[in-house]
């Protein structure tokens, strides 16, 4: 599942996956709707920007974690910010990925992230 505000970024990272490795079940702009679509569909790995509206990713990250502590999170965000970043962690993401990406780094990250 891909949560990004942004849908330029979601439509990258969903043309990243031309590896047939991920298969993307769900897209989510805000953390309200990633909660609901994760629900629904249940992916095991999920892509996680930090900074959207109605629900950030952090709060987001816990309430995942809550209903499945065996999903993958790699958190894809501009911020470098590094106390968010260690509270994301915390919060049960396992990655972190710095925008702006290369697609080549994004799937080096996924595939980190799954094995």
């Amino acid at each position: 599942m891909i949560v990004d505000d942004s849908n330029i970024i979601r439509r990258k990272i969903e043309r990243c996956n031309d590896h047939n490795v991920f298969f993307v079940v769900a897209r989510a702009s805000n953390g309200e709707e990633a909660f609901r679509q994760f629900q629904i569909h249940r992916p095991t790995v999920v892509t996680m920007d930090l900074t959207m509206p109605k629900m950030d990713g952090l709060d987001c990250i816990r309430k995942l974690v809550e209903l499945d502590q065996n999903v993958k999170i790699l958190v894809v965000s501009a911020l470098s910010d590094k106390a968010t970043g260690i509270q994301a962690l915390k919060n049960g993401a396992q990655g972190f990925l710095c925008k702006p990406f290369s697609d080549e780094q994004l799937v080096q990250a996924l595939l980190e992230l799954v094995n």
